[in-house]
């Protein structure tokens, strides 16, 4: 049964840290039945292969995900409907219609062989939230969409984050073009999917219509785990740049070319790797170097390789760190081309900015992970997420979750039912002060009683902030 400070109380208005006691109706536990949600999805019909979780952008799996994830959305109250990017979006009106909109969600692809919980949790939670919220019969001053995004992870095009870009109105039509293992165009996957490839700048959010983003994820660190804490609160995202390097030889066969007359490539390039491995050990503020996929042309066992290419993932919570150990790192394996007859390209494939989160969500954040009796931990992004390309559109806030081991990207990753029911609980206290927030920022000046200093959303004292623009726009 619903206690009386929840069917009777002005929304926002709880006794803070027992709002979320009230939503375990029956059978249904916010968190809990998102870590189930999560198991579900984590085999087939959701993933491409038997025996592992291959979910990638633009796949049937993908495609089933999204068809069961709407259902979900719509048991929770929410209308669902796809967007021209691919990105599955649940709206549940607030009390007002048409106002603008707090996104939480995360990405619902996954890497080659990856784990249940990475993305698809936060999405699961958004949901959880709303149907806590919709079973109370509650709708706050605002609305709340919740997203699946498509593409994150990048698993089948080279670059990442497509799908928040395109709502974020930062993508450019050309990704397009762009190819994966087989051949197949980004165009061509849209078409396949249903999707227009032409119409992918559509589902760009117009200013005013989203004002806030929450993202939950598990930590993907061992950070929480190491002090004994179920949740942490991001400060920011450390800035990524990922790049393809080629080196170019000449192929020839592997028992009549004698060494010293060889143009291999492949040594060339196990040089330059050990070459970002040494540069970035040796950086700070978090610097790491990390070669995820290295092909060698034509890849036979007997024939000597006439190119090889590698991506090259450099990331740092300062974005001048990481473009400096880019920059040392080229320079290195332009000399390693040189020095042994051989043509190289390096190209750039993302630049993604270091992305802080907003001062006043965080703190609001850090409030509602508080008032359930957890020790509000701070702590920096190094993995990247949707949260630092949708902070180009508006004001955002992450939520870690602690994952066992730290392992991430791996079938082991784990999270605890407890910690899952923590996490639905910190956000629905979020959405619980942010809408008190809301609805003080809303008043004008002359409604005011006390027109004093407040803590407003966005603001951090600055009246010109994106959140407090785009939230006056609208209203």
């Amino acid at each position: 049964m619903l206690g009386k400070h929840v069917t009777d109380g002005v929304y926002g208005k709880e006794e803070p840290g027992r709002v979320a006691e009230a939503f375990e109706i029956g059978d249904f536990k916010p968190g809990v039945r998102a870590k189930a949600r999560c198991d579900v999805m984590g085999v087939e019909p959701y993933s491409e292969l038997d025996g592992m979780l291959v979910r990638r952008f633009l796949t049937p799996a993908h495609d089933q995900a999204l068809k069961t994830l709407a259902f979900w959305m719509e048991q929770a109250g929410m209308t669902a409907r796809r967007d021209p990017a691919g990105n599955l979006v649940g709206r549940y009106e607030g009390d007002t219609p048409n106002a603008p909109a707090l996104l939480i969600g995360s990405h619902i692809d996954s890497v080659r062989n990856g784990g249940r919980y990475d993305g698809a949790l936060g999405v699961m939670l958004g949901i959880d939230v709303v149907e806590a919220l919709a079973r109370a019969g509650r709708r706050p001053p605002f609305a709340i969409e919740v997203i699946a995004f498509g593409d994150e992870e990048g698993s089948r095009f080279p670059a990442s984050m497509t799908c928040s870009r395109a709502v974020a109105g930062t993508v450019k039509p050309s990704v397009m073009e762009m190819t994966d293992g087989d051949g197949v165009s980004l165009a061509e996957a849209f078409a396949a999917f249903g999707l227009d490839p032409t119409r992918l700048e559509e589902a760009a959010r117009k200013p005013g219509e989203v004002f806030a983003f929450l993202e939950a994820h598990i930590e993907q660190g061992p950070v929480l785990e190491a002090e004994g804490l179920a949740l942490g609160v991001v400060t920011a995202i450390a800035a990524q740049k990922r790049l393809m390097v080629r080196f170019t030889g000449m192929a020839g066969h592997a028992g009549t070319t004698p060494m010293n007359l060889r143009k291999d490539p492949g040594p060339a390039a196990a040089e330059a790797i050990l070459a970002l491995e040494r540069i970035c050990s040796g950086g700070k503020d978090g610097l790491v170097g990390t070669v995820g996929r290295i092909t060698a042309l034509p890849g036979a066992f007997n024939v000597i390789p006439g190119a090889v290419e590698y991506s090259m993932d450099v990331r740092a919570e300062v974005a001048a760190i990481r473009d400096v150990a880019v920059e040392a790192v080229t320079a290195e394996i332009e000399a390693i081309a040189a020095r042994r007859g051989l043509d190289v390209s390096v190209t750039l494939m993302q630049d993604l900015a270091a992305s802080p989160c907003d001062p006043s969500l965080t703190a609001l954040l850090e409030d509602a992970v508080a008032a359930i009796g957890q020790a509000p931990r701070r702590l920096p992004s190094g993995a990247g997420h949707d949260a630092m390309v949708i902070a180009d559109l508006c004001p955002t806030a992450m939520l870690f979750i602690r994952c066992e081991g730290g392992i991430s990207h791996n079938p082991r990753e784990a999270v605890t039912e407890a910690d899952c029911a923590l996490a639905a609980q910190a956000m629905l206290g979020f959405v619980d002060r942010i809408s008190t927030q809301f609805s003080l920022s809303s008043r004008t000046s002359a409604q005011r009683e006390d027109p004093g200093p407040t803590r407003e959303l966005g603001a951090s004292g600055d009246p010109g902030s994106a959140l407090r623009s785009a939230r006056d726009d609208k209203l």
